[in-house]
């Protein structure tokens, strides 16, 4: 999501200038009918969505789109937009890049008055940097790379399931044998499959969320953030499975307690190394992100 906004913030005047003075060559079509607006959509391959407000910023059409409308859109209050949107000419405005709450994809919205009304235009980002060939996209490969990243999370998902599932499944497994047979072990095994299965489900979920449904989308800050929760998750079940290692050794033979080493000093190392990470390259990712959002708000006020 980054990188289409600061391709737009590059290209933002080149941008704004086209879609102006292609709305005012065709001003004749700007009414509140219905029929003239759909002419737009011939014109603008980006243009996903139409409405028309009153003066007062109640809508008065419904959502026009290119394949249907929605009505009950109709009669809802869209003066939040104002805040959005910065003057680019005498009756136009222009908004800078957000998530529209009626297709949940990134756009803009320019706004132009008319006699009594403003007409609304919801332009999408990407197909925007598309046409303009700032941004190459196929289709069909977007679509297979959609459907793998849906897959693979779909899969880990399972096998997330089925790690916790084994965890209940081996406890009462070992619960129900003799007492005598019942050891700490028995406790260790599933809390280690729990915390897997954890971590594997928290790595499927965000890889869900970017890839497929969009609804958080990455920075750099968040990958930082998701592989810290990852290799957490992975320290506590060795750290488990170390301690688990050390009772095992020290009731059955005690000459083994070098190999139980070797396991306590690796997960050291990467306690160790996951501290060092967090110290020294998350700073740099949080001041990437901080001097990005930075360049934005400037480039907006300006």
């Amino acid at each position: 999501m980054q990188e289409y906004i600061e391709i737009y913030e590059q290209h933002k005047a080149q941008i704004e200038k086209f879609l102006i003075e292609t709305v005012n060559h065709n001003a004749d079509n700007l009414t509140v009918e219905l029929a003239p607006l759909k002419k737009f959509f011939k014109l603008f391959p980006s243009l996903e969505l139409i409405y028309v407000t009153d003066d007062d910023f109640r809508q008065v059409t419904p959502n026009l789109s290119r394949r249907k409308q929605m009505m009950a859109a109709n009669g809802r209050d869209r003066r939040y937009l104002c805040d959005r949107v910065h003057p680019a000419e005498a009756d136009i405005s222009i908004s800078d890049p957000y998530i529209s709450s009626a297709t949940g994809e990134a756009c803009i919205t320019l706004m132009h008055r008319i006699p009594g009304h403003f007409v609304f235009l919801d332009f999408n980002l990407l197909t925007l940097l598309t046409r303009f060939g700032l941004l190459e996209r196929h289709e069909f490969f977007n679509a297979v790379t959609v459907g793998f990243y849906f897959l693979v999370g779909i899969s880990l998902m399972f096998f997330s399931l089925m790690s916790i599932g084994y965890a209940f499944f081996d406890y009462v497994k070992q619960f129900m044998q003799e007492p005598s047979e019942y050891s700490l072990e028995a406790v260790f095994k599933p809390i280690i499959a729990l915390t897997m299965g954890l971590a594997i489900f928290d790595l499927a979920k965000t890889l869900m969320e970017r890839e497929v449904f969009f609804k958080a989308y990455a920075d750099k800050q968040d990958d930082a953030k998701l592989l810290t929760k990852f290799l957490t998750a992975i320290i506590i079940a060795l750290s488990i499975e170390a301690l688990m290692v050390v009772f095992k050794i020290a009731l059955n033979d005690t000459s083994q307690l070098l190999n139980a080493l070797y396991l306590i000093i690796g997960v050291a190392l990467i306690i160790l190394s996951l501290a060092l990470y967090a110290k020294w390259v998350m700073p740099i990712y949080k001041n990437e992100n901080k001097s990005f959002d930075q360049s934005v708000k400037k480039t907006s006020r300006e």
